[in-house]
């Protein structure tokens, strides 16, 4: 289920309070955030906040914890899957903790053996 892009779903959004949300990245996107909430966010392709409904982030860089979790958001649209700031669609839960997929692994296997 795609997840309503309103505003009170931003206000119920944890991202903002998420560890891996910087202070530097805070401090960047605030002012940006504002005037795009004044927009018809159906219409906003980027937004630096509810990275489940928009797309990831292009400020975070590093997982420092997730709140996606404990999100109402999240849990209202029984939302399956964490880290979406870090990947468009969130890391799903058959990838290891690394973030790695078998294609990946099996890609850097072959990798490997023609460099022999």
């Amino acid at each position: 289920m795609l997840v309503d892009r309103t505003k009170e779903n931003l206000e119920r959004c944890k991202c903002m309070s998420c560890p891996s949300y910087t202070l530097g990245c805070k401090v960047k996107n605030v002012p940006v955030n504002l005037f795009k909430m004044m927009e018809d966010l159906d219409k906003v392709e980027h937004f630096e906040q509810m990275f489940c409904a928009f797309e990831k982030s292009h400020c975070i860089e590093e997982d420092k914890g997730c709140l996606c979790p404990e999100c109402p958001v999240h849990a209202e649209y029984d939302l399956n899957r964490d880290d979406y700031c870090l990947r468009d669609g969130g890391i799903s839960e058959d990838n290891c903790v690394a973030g790695f997929n078998g294609d990946d692994f099996n890609a850097s296997e072959k990798e490997d053996k023609n460099l022999h």
